[in-house]
């Protein structure tokens, strides 16, 4: 059976990961006023967060739609896929992959599986990496599925933002109740619980200890694993700060793989600039 992987633009694939290991990545809409740009095609990371610190309005987003996805699945069909693994975003934060599950008797001229990334940037991208190797290996779709599923367990992340005031705006923060009175005037530890829902689970005065915060979390969790470890740390147009992340970490952990990742506008609409976080979990190379 030839089999395709699909994700979305927030997985934050480069091009080139995206060519070199044949997945299609759907672009999400950026809407500023009346304007609407597609993600890493209308506009590009840079563009985005300069017009997010000057622009009056701020941006909002769109779903992908079904004929949008549509469209994707007829152009594999035609070049002989027969079925499509369909990574996506988050059902905690956007009601596309039900949306798509419920589309799913419009689909006949391929075999569509979707599944739930349950988080998105480098830990949605690294499953749908995962799936492509696994493609390659000439594995089935329930042995990817599975693949998948055994990933997605092992995947952590812990994110901060600069301003926090962004998850509010867009209602992408669950537990904002337990943040009221200083929310603005800390650096809560954000995380996706097992709903896929961003939550907070702790707060810190400044990015510094934000970052102890995590690399206590990641020490614990390294400790435990019996498997190889893989850390992607995350930047929203914070690439100094990224830059010393990933030297401390590469120090402090030398046995972890430790990757870099840059959060593009779809994500950048609800974490705004600045934003850093990591992404820890089993190395998807590991898994076969």
């Amino acid at each position: 059976m030839k089999i395709a992987v699909v994700t979305d633009s927030a997985s934050y694939l480069s091009p080139e990961q995206a060519a070199t290991n044949d997945i299609t990545v759907v672009p999400i809409t950026v809407i500023f006023g009346q304007h609407a740009y597609k993600e890493n095609i209308d506009i590009t990371t840079k563009d985005f967060y300069e017009k997010l610190t000057s622009e009056k309005e701020l941006p909002t987003t769109a779903q992908i739609s079904m004929g949008q996805i549509q469209a994707v699945y007829d152009d594999l069909a035609a070049q002989g896929y027969e079925a499509v693994i369909s990574i996506h975003l988050s059902s905690g934060i956007t009601s596309f992959i039900n949306n798509l599950e419920a589309y799913l008797p419009n689909i006949t001229n391929i075999k569509v599986y979707p599944f739930d990334s349950k988080l998105t940037s480098a830990a949605e991208a690294n499953q749908a990496l995962l799936a492509a190797k696994l493609v390659q290996a000439g594995k089935s779709v329930d042995e990817i599925i599975a693949a998948l599923t055994e990933l997605r367990a092992t995947q952590h992340v812990d994110f901060v933002v600069d301003d926090l005031s962004h998850l509010v705006r867009t209602g992408r923060l669950s537990n904002t109740s337990a943040l009221l009175g200083n929310m603005l005037r800390i650096k809560p530890i954000l995380r996706f619980n097992d709903a896929g829902q961003i939550i907070a689970v702790a707060k810190e005065r400044t990015m510094r200890r934000a970052f102890s915060h995590i690399k206590a979390d990641l020490e614990s969790f390294i400790a435990a694993a019996d498997y190889p470890v893989r850390i992607d740390v995350i930047d929203g147009d914070n690439q100094a700060t990224s830059d010393e992340w990933i030297a401390d970490l590469k120090q402090s952990f030398p046995e972890a793989t430790v990757d870099a990742s840059s959060l593009g506008p779809v994500i950048g609409v609800h974490t705004g600039r600045k934003m850093m976080g990591a992404v820890w979990s089993r190395d998807y190379q590991d898994i076969e």
